[in-house]
C-alpha cells in the first residue's frame, strides 16, 4: 500500500491528449481507448471533458504539443510578441540561439512600456517550455557544415524517410501541393526591366500586383479553383459581377495573410468532409503558413525550409506553365488592341479572365512531370509524342512575342522568358518586423484591410452592364462568324451550344418567374 501511495503521477502533453480525444471520435468503445493508452476511466472523462480547451490551444498555436502543462505567460503581451517574431525568423530557416531570444525579448518589452520586465534565463525556460521550442548549442564548424551541407542531405534525406512515411496512407489522387506566386498584372513588354527582381512592399506598385494561390494534386486530375487577392476589395470592373472563375479577396498590399490562408484552408477541410474524403497537403513555411486552424480532414506536411526550389512541385515548373499560358494571354489582347488604337492595359477583372483560363489550360502531364522531378511520386517513361507536341505552341508563342515586342519597341536584350519571370520575386506574404509585430499586440491591427475601389483604376472605364439579350445576341454572332471559317473544330461547336443552352435556360426561366410575379400581383 505504501509503495501504491507514493506511486507518481504521470503527466499527459497535449498531444497525447488529443490523440486519446481521437480515439473516441473514431468510434472506439472508451473502455479500449482507456485501456490502449494506459489511464483510468475518471482520466479519460477529464480528457473528454476539457477537449474544448485543448482544441482551441491547438488552434492559436499558443503552446507546443509536448506541453504538459497550460500557464498563461505573467507578460502575456511580450510573449505573444516574441512568439511571432520567432515564427518568422523560424520560417525563415534562420538559427536562434537563447541568448539571441533573450535580448529580442528586452527590446519588444520596452517598445510596449515595461521597464521592470527581466529576460531571465528561466523566463527563456518557461518560454520555450509554453511554446515546445527546443534550443541547440551549434559550434562554429557545426554551422559552416549545415551551411553548406544541409542542401542535398537534408532534400536526400526527406525523400528517404519523411515524405515516404507523409504519403504511404494516400493515394496520388489524394496529395497536395499548394502554393502562392505573385503576379504584376499591367506589366507590359517594354516594362520588363524596370520590374525585373522588384520584390513590391508596396507604394505604387502594390496597385499593379495580385497574389495567386494554386494547389493541385500529384495526379493531376484535380485542380481547386484559385484564390486571387487584390489591392481593392471593391474594384470598379467587378461591380455587378457575382460570378467569377476563381476566389476573389483583398487586403492592402495585395498579398496572403495568415487569415486568408486559414479562411481558404477551412473552406477545403469542408468540402473534403462532405465529399468523405482525407487529403494530404504539402506546404512551404513561409509565415501566412505558420499558424494553422484544427482540420478534421486535411493533414498537412511542411516542406523543409529553403528547399521548395528542389521539392515544391508547383516551383518546378506548374505556375511558371501557368504564366507562359497567362502572359501569351496578354500578348494576344495588346496586339489587338495595337490595331485598334485602344489602351493596352488591362484591369483586374480581365486578369482574374486570363489567370483562371492559363490556370486550367495547365496540362495534366505537366502536373505529373512536375510531381515526378520532385520525386514525391515514381517517374514513369516520358511520351515522346506528347513532348513533341507541347514545343509547337512554343514557336507559337515566340512569333506572337517577336510581333508585339517589335510593335511595342522592347529592347532587343529581352526576350520572352524575362517577360514571364519579371515578377518571380515578388514577396507573397507578410513579412513581421518589430514595428509591425507591437502595433498588432496593441490593437490588434488589421493587415487584411483593403485600399479603396478608386486605387489602381482610375485610368480604366468602367464597362457597361451586358443584357441577356446582347448575350444572347453575341453568341449568334459568333455562330454566324463560325460558319465563315474554314477547319472549325466540333469542339468550338459544341462550347458555343453549351453556352447558348445556358443564356436559354437563363432567359425563359426569368421569364417565368416575371409571368408567375405578375399573376400573383392581379389577384
Amino acid at each position: 500500500m505504501a509503495n501504491k501511495g507514493n506511486k507518481k503521477r504521470r503527466q499527459f502533453s497535449l498531444e497525447e491528449k488529443m490523440k486519446v480525444v481521437e480515439a473516441v471520435d473514431s468510434g472506439k468503445r472508451k473502455g479500449d481507448v482507456a485501456k490502449e493508452f494506459g489511464i483510468t476511466p475518471s482520466t479519460l472523462s477529464t480528457f473528454l471533458k476539457d477537449r474544448a480547451k485543448f482544441e482551441e490551444k491547438v488552434r492559436e498555436a499558443s503552446v507546443g504539443p509536448q506541453r504538459k502543462r497550460m500557464r498563461n505567460a505573467l507578460y502575456d503581451d511580450i510573449d505573444k510578441a516574441v512568439f511571432a517574431w520567432f515564427q518568422e525568423i523560424h520560417a525563415k530557416n534562420i538559427l536562434v540561439t537563447g541568448s539571441v531570444i533573450r535580448k529580442k525579448a528586452l527590446n519588444l518589452a520596452n517598445m510596449l512600456g515595461y521597464d521592470n520586465f527581466q529576460a531571465s534565463v528561466g523566463w527563456l525556460n518557461r518560454f520555450r517550455d509554453r511554446h515546445g521550442i527546443a534550443l541547440k548549442a551549434v559550434c562554429r564548424e557545426d554551422s559552416d557544415r549545415l551551411m553548406n551541407g544541409l542542401g542535398i542531405d537534408k532534400v536526400n534525406e526527406w525523400h528517404a524517410g519523411e515524405i515516404i512515411k507523409l504519403i504511404a496512407d494516400y493515394s496520388p489522387d489524394d496529395i497536395f501541393n499548394a502554393d502562392e506566386t505573385g503576379v504584376f498584372f499591367q506589366l507590359l513588354p517594354q516594362h520588363t526591366l524596370a520590374a525585373k527582381g522588384d520584390h513590391c512592399r508596396g507604394g505604387k506598385k502594390a496597385k499593379q500586383r495580385l497574389t495567386a494561390l494554386f494547389c493541385c494534386n500529384a495526379s493531376g486530375t484535380e485542380k481547386m479553383r484559385p484564390l486571387i487577392v487584390g489591392r481593392s476589395a471593391n474594384p470598379h470592373c467587378l461591380k455587378n459581377v457575382h460570378s467569377l472563375p476563381c476566389d476573389y479577396r483583398a487586403n492592402q498590399w495585395a498579398w496572403m495573410t495568415q487569415d486568408l490562408f486559414n479562411e481558404w484552408l477551412m473552406q477545403v477541410d469542408a468540402r473534403m468532409k462532405r465529399a468523405e474524403r482525407r487529403i494530404l497537403l504539402l506546404i512551404d513555411n513561409c509565415s501566412a503558413h505558420n499558424t494553422l486552424p484544427r482540420l478534421e480532414r486535411i493533414q498537412v506536411g511542411y516542406l523543409p525550409s529553403n528547399r521548395t526550389a528542389v521539392l515544391q512541385p508547383l516551383n518546378l515548373g506548374i505556375i511558371h506553365t501557368m504564366k507562359v499560358l497567362y502572359r501569351s494571354h496578354l500578348l494576344k489582347q495588346i496586339l489587338l488592341k495595337l490595331h485598334s488604337s485602344e489602351d493596352q492595359e488591362v484591369d483586374i477583372r480581365q486578369a482574374i479572365d486570363m489567370i483562371a483560363a492559363a490556370w486550367w489550360s495547365v496540362k495534366q502531364s505537366t502536373v505529373v512531370r512536375c510531381w515526378q522531378k520532385a520525386g514525391i511520386i515514381p517517374v514513369e517513361l516520358a511520351d515522346s509524342d506528347a513532348e513533341a507536341a507541347s514545343s509547337e505552341p512554343e514557336v507559337a508563342i515566340e512569333k506572337l512575342w517577336r510581333s508585339v515586342a517589335l510593335a511595342t519597341c522592347v529592347p532587343s536584350e529581352i526576350n520572352f522568358q524575362d517577360f514571364v519571370t519579371a515578377d518571380d520575386d515578388l514577396i507573397i506574404s507578410q513579412e513581421l518586423i518589430d514595428t509591425e509585430i507591437i502595433p498588432g499586440m496593441e490593437a490588434g491591427e488589421n493587415t487584411d484591410e483593403a485600399g479603396s475601389e478608386e486605387e489602381g483604376e482610375a485610368s480604366l472605364l468602367q464597362q457597361p452592364k451586358i443584357t441577356i439579350t446582347e448575350a444572347i445576341s453575341s453568341v449568334q454572332k459568333l455562330r454566324q462568324f463560325l460558319s465563315t471559317c474554314v477547319g472549325v473544330p466540333d469542339a468550338v461547336f459544341g462550347q458555343l451550344n453549351g453556352i447558348d443552352e445556358y443564356l436559354m435556360r437563363k432567359v425563359t426561366q426569368t421569364l417565368v418567374d416575371s409571368k408567375i410575379t405578375d399573376f400573383l400581383q392581379t389577384k
